[in-house]
């Protein structure tokens, strides 16, 4: 007897259902733990990969200049990741609240679109653009 496969339906917010629905909120928060879960096992694997080298101290100038700006850059990946994490976390809680999926700045819906593509979006596209030119003006000044 043949047994059927069955085909597990991958889920994708639609803008047909109600916006952040039960559907949309599980589906984000299941995509943002995922992420945060992958960033966690991604450092960690790098930090196991990368401690047999720390003991290593050469008497080549070159060497241990490639090896600090190596480090350098291991540090700057970390802080980033750190960083995302934080935003995953605040992003799971606004799920939680109910928050989740409206713009910062003028309470309007960011949008699946946006959302998809970057879950941890505060601002809707306009508001995110108005913020970046503000930055850039006091940057200019």
């Amino acid at each position: 007897m043949l047994k059927k496969k069955t085909i597990k339906k991958i889920y994708i917010p639609s803008i047909k259902e109600k916006y952040m629905c039960a559907k949309h909120k599980k589906y984000f928060t299941g995509e943002l733990i995922k992420w945060k879960n992958d960033i966690i096992k991604a450092n960690n694997l790098g930090n196991i990969l990368n401690s047999s080298d720390d003991n290593v101290s050469s008497a080549d100038i070159v060497d241990q200049a490639s090896s600090y700006t190596d480090k350098s850059v291991e540090m700057k990946a970390l802080n980033r990741s750190r960083k995302l994490i934080s935003k995953i976390n605040a992003a799971l809680k606004r799920l939680k609240d109910g928050t989740y999926g409206y713009c910062e700045d003028t309470g309007e819906p960011i949008g699946l679109k946006r959302l998809i593509a970057r879950p941890v979006a505060t601002l809707t596209i306009e508001a995110q653009e108005k913020h970046e030119r503000n930055e850039k003006i006091f940057i200019d000044d």
